[in-house]
């Protein structure tokens, strides 16, 4: 593991940065509010990655002052400037590797708002229990990164939120619905169901053109 620290603006947003040695791409997490790097549930699926020889960067979208306003957290005009600039430092560090977005909960719409503005750029998206809604109908219809919308089937009015944006976007796409899985994917099996959906479509997308 090697702790980062991510220059974004003004600031330094602390980050883990692990990157497998056969590498040829890296997954940057952009966590949901209220949350941080050291998300069990991001941790999980990141090691999930890293068995598949994909790179993963787990990092902090707000410093612990803003974490504290809650209207901050909702920002996705500040998440996505933060990943973006997360986005730019990693190229930089990363050189020829494939980048991918997964998003949680409100960092789904900043990871699908950067996806838009990197046109191309990113190999893949992953959303679990995300709000890409959030994204608005503009950016989701600029999306063009192959992207999968993961939702548990019991997390009611996040999926019609899903079938929603997933209805407004016109790149390739899918939505899975986790059978038993509420919003945080606590059930027995879910988060391991809803990882090996993530990286069975990372690593799809990321040997693409391989």
């Amino acid at each position: 593991m090697n702790t980062v620290h991510i220059p974004a603006g003004p600031l330094k947003l602390d980050g883990e940065l692990i990157v497998p040695p056969t590498a040829n791409s890296v997954v940057l997490f952009a966590h949901g509010s209220g949350s941080s790097r050291l998300s069990p549930r991001n941790t999980y699926v990141a090691q999930v990655l890293q068995h598949c020889g994909i790179g993963t960067l787990l990092f902090d979208l707000l410093t612990q002052e803003e974490d504290q306003d809650y209207a901050t957290r909702f920002d996705i005009g500040l998440l996505t400037r933060r990943l973006l600039a997360a986005t730019s430092w990693l190229q930089d560090e990363t050189k020829n590797l494939k980048l991918g977005y997964f998003g949680a909960s409100t960092g789904a719409a900043a990871a699908l708002l950067a996806a838009a503005k990197m046109d191309g750029d990113i190999a893949a998206v992953v959303s679990r229990g995300g709000r890409p809604d959030l994204a608005g109908e503009v950016a989701l219809d600029r999306v063009t990164s192959p992207t999968l919308l993961i939702v548990g089937d019991c997390d009611y009015g996040v999926v019609e939120l899903n079938q929603q944006a997933y209805a407004l976007m016109n790149c390739e796409k899918q939505l899975t619905l986790i059978p038993g899985a509420i919003h945080l994917f606590e059930e027995p099996g879910t988060l391991q169901q809803a990882a090996k959906s993530a990286a069975d479509w990372f690593v799809k997308h990321f040997q693409a053109g391989s």
